[in-house]
């Protein structure tokens, strides 16, 4: 259950990660209940070919039957028989400010989830268990977004233009010099899309010839922009530095397939906090086998900058280690900042090469500048540049949220996943039929929340997705503790084997109460 790393040389804290298996009758009860599914899915299927039942799905058109398709039928199986059964369960439209509360818009359907209507009806003050606001910097208070109106004034909400075009403006320049300061890298390049950051910039540093060593759980996003490289890609197992090693020995001994040359590059893609897990990487011993084995370290800090960290510098602070050690660091600011985008961040060599060579800075439309005044004054509030303590508090505030919402889980009796100082708290359920009537029952208690499951998680861990706010207050999280207790037990969601408090203490930490 626990991967437990005692102090030494390379931890300077306990390492505590959870990954408990399941008992066999609910990985069982787990794959029969898809068998089951797939077999329906087969008897509409053929109900539909036959007019048995309306085809609500694309089809190609009788005068392309001998097209290649355009739609592969068998590839969409899964979506047209098992997925759009629990379709409710997503894209829920909200109205609202996603802050540690918000409003849905609520909506029917009459035709099992194909499509939807509205009612006009609005759901308010669902307490939101989902959107990766961290740090609680998706608020609307006035005075706080007080500069952020005034850059919308003077500047508007576009640029028109790309980075290497007419779409650098001095705001660009001020956010980039602080995402270094508060990295304490030499430079920084930031970019308008998250996504794109990694997508558009991995094939901007490694090519043919380039090998690139991904952790197997990475975000679609390094995937892309591994694949769109054309270099070499070799898959370690999740969080594991013996397969990680035994790959940069292999490709150390025996180079490049066929020729045996070098590798011209070697590169290692790993995230902060892995966002299905919960887990967090193991960078000390990532750092000393980059170093061993001379490779490079591209690390992704979406979900880790601004949540962990006695600052919030994300995970190089974490382990108390210094940024020069990670040769790429790349985050966004779409969570712990509120905001939208991403940077990249290390020598001023690497950001220079980017700045030329980077497919987001030449093609893509530069960040708009509110948003990049809304990074610049949540920084700012982080590192102490607007006067206050504020930042610090939320830090501070978020890991004392994170370890009570844990601690209470485990008590409870739930299978979670990932490190007990991560944000991120995945909930196992495993059987399909429990995706729909978890998300549903708890949206019923006014409890917004995030489910998951095949092929976005291994097929017999579909989970649901907690993601923890400084902004939660005590009361909001034990509303949702106690929601979850009873719900545990009414669709038996507590398959935890290890002991656990029939009677939990109150939990309450040391309070850091800061002065403005």
């Amino acid at each position: 259950q626990k991967n437990g790393i005692s102090n030494g040389t390379l931890y300077k804290k306990t390492f505590i990660e959870h990954f408990e298996q399941a008992p066999m009758y609910v990985a069982v009860l787990t794959f029969v209940g898809f068998g089951v599914g797939t077999i329906f899915g087969y008897l509409r299927d053929f109900m539909r070919a036959w007019g048995l039942e309306k085809r609500n799905v694309a089809a190609e058109r009788e005068q392309q039957k001998d097209f290649v398709p355009l739609y592969q039928d068998f590839e969409n199986f899964y979506t047209r028989n098992l997925y759009m059964r629990i379709r409710d369960n997503w894209n829920r439209p909200i109205c609202s400010v996603p802050g540690p509360q918000f409003d849905i818009m609520e909506r029917i359907t009459d035709d099992y989830n194909w499509t939807f209507r509205f009612t006009g009806r609005t759901i308010k003050n669902v307490i939101n268990m989902g959107s990766y606001n961290y740090l609680g910097f998706a608020e609307t208070d006035v005075n706080a977004l007080k500069t952020v109106a005034t850059e919308l004034q003077k500047y508007g909400t576009g640029i028109c233009s790309t980075r290497q075009e007419m779409g650098t403006l001095d705001k660009h320049v001020e956010l980039e010099k602080l995402v270094a300061k508060f990295l304490g890298v030499e430079d920084a390049m930031v970019f308008g899309m998250g996504f794109a950051t990694n997508s558009m910039n991995i094939p901007a540093l490694v090519g043919k010839g380039c090998l690139i060593l991904s952790d197997e759980l990475n975000h679609t996003s390094l995937v892309l922009g591994a694949r769109l490289s054309g270099a070499t890609i070799r898959i370690f197992k999740h969080n594991n530095m013996q397969s990680l090693e035994k790959l940069l020995r292999d490709a150390i001994i025996y180079g490049q397939p066929r020729s045996h040359r070098a590798w011209r590059k070697i590169i290692i893609l790993v995230e902060g906090i892995y966002s299905m897990e919960g887990s967090i990487v193991r960078l000390p011993e990532l750092v000393s086998l980059k170093k061993k084995y001379k490779a490079y370290l591209y690390l992704d800090e979406a979900h880790s900058i601004g949540a962990v960290g006695a600052t919030g510098r994300g995970v190089v602070e974490y382990f108390g280690m210094s940024p020069d050690d990670i040769d790429v660091l790349m985050g966004t600011f779409t969570k712990s900042f509120g905001a939208a985008g991403g940077y990249i961040a290390g020598k001023k060599d690497l950001v220079d090469f980017l700045r030329t060579h980077s497919h987001s800075a030449v093609y893509a439309t530069s960040m708009c500048p509110p948003v990049a005044e809304q990074i610049i004054r949540a920084m700012k509030c982080l590192m102490g540049l607007d006067g206050t303590t504020q930042g610090l508090q939320r830090v501070r505030q978020l890991g004392k949220n994170t370890r009570y919402f844990r601690r209470r889980l485990h008590e409870m009796g739930f299978i979670i996943y990932g490190n007990d100082d991560s944000p991120v708290v995945p909930l196992l359920l495993y059987m399909p039929g429990k995706i729909g009537a978890f998300a549903r029952r708890m949206l019923e208690k006014n409890i917004g929340v995030v489910v998951v499951g095949f092929p976005a998680t291994p097929i017999t861990e579909s989970r649901a997705r907690f993601c923890v706010s400084a902004a939660h207050t005590r009361e909001m999280l034990d509303t949702v503790l106690n929601a979850l207790d009873e719900l545990g037990d009414f669709l038996h969601l507590k398959y935890s084997r290890y002991s656990k408090s029939s009677h939990p203490e109150l939990y309450e930490e040391s309070r850091l109460e800061l002065e403005d």
